[in-house]
């Protein structure tokens, strides 16, 4: 059957309502779906065709990972056996790094709506570098010390798919009834940006726990405490990280250090798994009659990315552990929930460029650019030019370089001029492919073809810098040894899978957005889409046929035998 619409949902969370009252009043009465009960357990009311939606995404996960080191035999062949598959999906944004590309999935709004430019970028009205998700109204909880600085979600500009939930349903916040959206990730960024604003809890590693801010909640559930109790990362002290080529040894002692490297290596999704596991349980995500949302960010693949690079043996036996951790997080779903009761999307934040190193042993153009050239460019031209400086106030990175706009206009200058001097002098340096100022992005003066939309799409009006600048291809600026960020091919394509109700198993290989995802999640829950959401419904991979697609979820359609507590299940 299809999905109902929103309308109807709210109808049966009353209708629901009312009858747990009245099983709750009578004596000795129980209601079945507790925690812990199988999915085929849970309350025989008329529950949606899609119990829950889970969002997994990879940090840094390219799509030639789902093939490059072998066929896959875990959670990585449920998807892509089972699941719709899109071989062409990219970002369609300039700058690619972890907070645009997670703020962008369950959005569907590129920067320049959403409001997300980087991880980190400066405001000039404080005249701080400011993170994504920095708040300094809200404080962490439950962290063994200070914890750092708070974090929400309130530099996010647009709702989520899980906001668009919550306000589709009649029943009250935090009430049984209401949906939950819960977003886990080692990464704050990760956890937060795809949960949204009306979630219930977004947690994040820090400090060698998993700890929320006062912005959900003002102390950690028990479930997640009794998680942090398990102190998993001790369990790896003096242990190897052992691989097809090698070893890494943990540190031999408990403390900072080896929470650092168990985070950056196959075991810190471990730690991610365990949270989410414990969410499905403690939670009933998916189990109380209602939809509701989990996201789950695997973010160790980004940290051994960057370390070793794509080509090294460290990526690819993590690519295998990823491969098997999706299969225990699919299984617990199937356990819990059902997957044909599941809505899945599996993606990625972005890519990652090969090591100019690798690339130039191919003979390949590429090669390591030291960042403050481009800054010695400008300043040498303006001082040249209009005379002292110094005229930049803050260059984060190539893609935002904020000029001293307080010292432009105290010289009375043209802002726009200043910043086509500062331009020309950053194009004529080595290896630098394009710059482009803020004048040309705003008013449409760019060349029309796919590099120079995206840095359009990517670039806020209110947050961005002055001049961004953008290298050739395979050339790399910073001390990773492997990096990621620009709106090449290496960096902006990504995997994108659907499975579940609804969906069409298949391979699809049109060209497709990260921003679709939104769309077309919203389009098989018949809820209003985001509304800063800029991308298509991806009808080509719906059912027509009025079907709920469950077979595309079955176990045995792929030809993988169902867990034990399914096969007999009605």
């Amino acid at each position: 059957m299809s999905c109902p619409p929103a309308r109807v949902l709210v109808r049966r969370c009353a209708c629901v309502a009312l009858a747990i009252l009245i099983l709750a009043a009578s004596p000795g009465a129980q209601v079945a779906g507790g925690p812990g009960a199988p999915a085929s357990q849970t309350a025989r009311f008329d529950a949606p065709a899609v119990r829950l939606v889970l969002l997994i995404a990879v940090d840094q996960f390219r799509p030639d990972y789902l093939s490059r080191f072998g066929p896959p035999e875990g959670g990585l062949k449920t998807l892509l056996t089972r699941g719709a598959v899109f071989t062409s999906a990219y970002l369609e944004h300039g700058t690619t790094v972890t907070a645009v590309g997670h703020s962008t999935m369950l959005t569907g709004s590129t920067p320049a709506v959403s409001g997300i430019i980087e991880n980190t970028w400066y405001e000039r009205a404080t005249k701080t570098t400011v993170e994504s998700i920095t708040d300094s109204t809200v404080q962490i909880v439950g962290a063994a010390a200070s914890g750092g600085v708070g974090a929400s979600p309130r530099r996010l500009l647009v709702p989520t798919l899980g906001d668009q939930i919550k306000m589709a349903s009649a029943a009250a916040p935090g009430t049984p009834l209401a949906p939950r959206v819960i977003g886990i990730s080692l990464k704050d960024r990760s956890a937060i940006l795809p949960a949204g604003h009306a979630a219930d809890a977004a947690y994040f590693f820090r400090g060698g726990r998993f700890v929320t801010s006062t912005y959900y909640r003002p102390a950690l559930p028990a479930w997640v405490e009794a998680v942090n109790a398990r102190r998993i990362a001790d369990t790896y002290a003096g242990k190897q990280w052992t691989f097809d080529g090698g070893a890494h040894a943990y540190p031999a002692t408990t403390g900072a250090a080896l929470d650092a490297a168990v985070a950056a290596s196959p075991a810190g999704n471990e730690l991610v798994l365990a949270v989410a596991t414990a969410a499905l349980e403690h939670e009933q995500l998916g189990q109380r009659g209602v939809t509701d949302v989990l996201t789950v960010s695997f973010s160790a693949n980004d940290s051994v990315g960057h370390a070793y690079g794509p080509e090294s043996p460290e990526v690819r036996d993590i690519t295998h552990q990823t491969d098997r951790q999706l299969q225990t997080l699919l299984d617990e779903v199937e356990r819990r929930v059902g997957l044909r009761q599941t809505l899945i999307a599996f993606t990625a934040d972005h890519g990652v460029a090969p090591r100019p190193e690798a690339a130039t042993a191919l003979r390949i153009p590429g090669g390591r650019f030291p960042a403050t050239v481009v800054s010695d460019a400008i300043e040498s031209a303006l001082v040249a030019k209009y005379g002292a400086g110094p005229w930049i106030e803050k260059a984060p990175s190539l893609a935002n370089i904020y000029l001293d706009v307080a010292l432009i206009d105290g010289k009375g200058l043209d802002r726009a001029e200043v910043r086509r001097v500062a331009a020309e002098a950053v194009s004529r340096v080595p290896h630098v492919a394009r710059v482009y100022t803020r004048d040309a992005i705003l008013s449409g003066a760019v060349p029309r073809e796919t590099i120079s939309e995206r840095i359009t799409r990517g670039y806020h009006r209110d947050r961005s810098g002055d001049l961004h600048v953008l290298l050739e291809p395979h050339w790399i600026a910073g001390g990773a040894n492997a990096t990621h960020g620009t709106p090449y091919g290496y960096d902006a394509h990504i995997p994108l899978i659907l499975m579940g109700p609804g969906i069409v198993p298949g391979r699809y290989r049109d060209h497709v957005a990260l921003q679709d995802l939104a769309q077309t999640l919203a389009a098989v829950l018949e809820v209003e889409p985001p509304s800063g959401a800029q991308g298509r419904v991806l009808a080509e991979a719906l059912r027509t046929d009025g079907g709920s697609g469950a077979n595309a979820a079955d176990p045995a359609a792929a030809g993988r035998t169902p867990p034990a507590h399914r096969r007999n299940a009605p």
